[in-house]
């Protein structure tokens, strides 16, 4: 138990999302969402059916990664393929008719996460390529540029807001990089449309976006802003069970959502940057069309 006083104020999420018989679990809650620790395949079965509208997923990629004394981020690609195939049909157990499914992870995992989904009765909405150069190029294989990020829905979404990006412009110059075959004065001068290639999200470097406490891999507020603006309306219940350095939580309380977190290692991390507002939000020039 955490500062909140949680047996004297009511939680939405115990009789709205939540079984009864993991009280003892919250780690933190706010007015918008609830933080729950322990293992995700511990804590989604308490999850009820059909109670949220969109799950987000960033989970290890089993790159031999330390993320702390209790995560095994060095498995056989048997054994880890094995384990998200069984969180994942929890998060398509969970999620409401109409509601959307994102996993994040490296195309290697990714693709064959995608055709479970498939096989599981998930509409494929699309592949996003999250374009971000991390590592140094691979001798005798293309040089790795994006991240995969999954979009899925369980039939035909319910929420699917438009979004519009800035033109691009040179950064030296100032002017636009594409001439749009003539047709300039007829777009949209709310932006263009969003693609399912993002090359505006930077890694999460600088220490005014990053929690110290954490070494690991954070992503970026703009990255899970989109997804939360694309695929739900303000008030929606938003699941991530790798809750990493919270910044989906983040997200959702500076866009009134509820959320329902779950984290095993770095609870305390999550809980600082909830509780301090330390960490200053990615700048995104993304229009939501309503």
């Amino acid at each position: 138990m955490t500062q909140h006083a949680l047996k004297d104020q009511k939680i939405w999420m115990a009789e709205d999302a939540i079984e009864p018989g993991i009280e003892d679990r919250i780690a933190y809650s706010t007015q918008m969402g609830v933080l729950y620790k322990g293992d995700v395949q511990q804590v989604l079965p308490f999850i009820r059916s059909e109670s949220i509208d969109t799950v987000f997923a960033d989970p290890p990629f089993n790159l031999s990664k330390v993320y702390g004394s209790i995560v095994n981020d060095n498995k056989s690609d048997e054994e880890y393929l094995f384990w998200c195939r069984a969180w994942l049909d929890e998060c398509i157990r969970v999620v409401r008719p109409g509601g959307a499914i994102f996993v994040y992870n490296l195309p290697k995992w990714n693709i064959i996460l995608g055709n479970h989904l498939i096989e599981a009765g998930m509409m494929f909405r699309h592949w996003v390529a999250v374009n971000m150069k991390l590592t140094l190029p691979i001798p005798g294989r293309l040089y790795p540029s994006h991240y995969s990020l999954l979009y899925f829905t369980k039939g035909t979404p319910n929420t699917f807001r438009k979004i519009r990006t800035p033109i691009e412009i040179c950064r030296h110059c100032g002017k636009e990089l594409k001439d749009y075959g003539g047709h300039r004065g007829a777009m949209n001068p709310n932006g263009v449309n969003l693609t399912d290639v993002w090359n505006d999200i930077t890694p999460v470097r600088h220490w005014k976006f990053k929690n110290r406490k954490r070494s690991a891999n954070q992503l970026s507020t703009k990255l899970l802003e989109r997804v939360v603006q694309i695929s739900t309306n303000e008030c929606d219940i938003i699941m991530d069970p790798f809750g990493g350095s919270g910044t989906t939580y983040d997200v959702c309380e500076r866009l009134n959502r509820h959320w329902i977190g779950i984290e095993i290692e770095n609870c305390d991390v999550i809980i600082e940057r909830l509780q301090t507002e330390d960490l200053c939000p990615h700048k995104s020039e993304d229009y939501i069309e309503e």
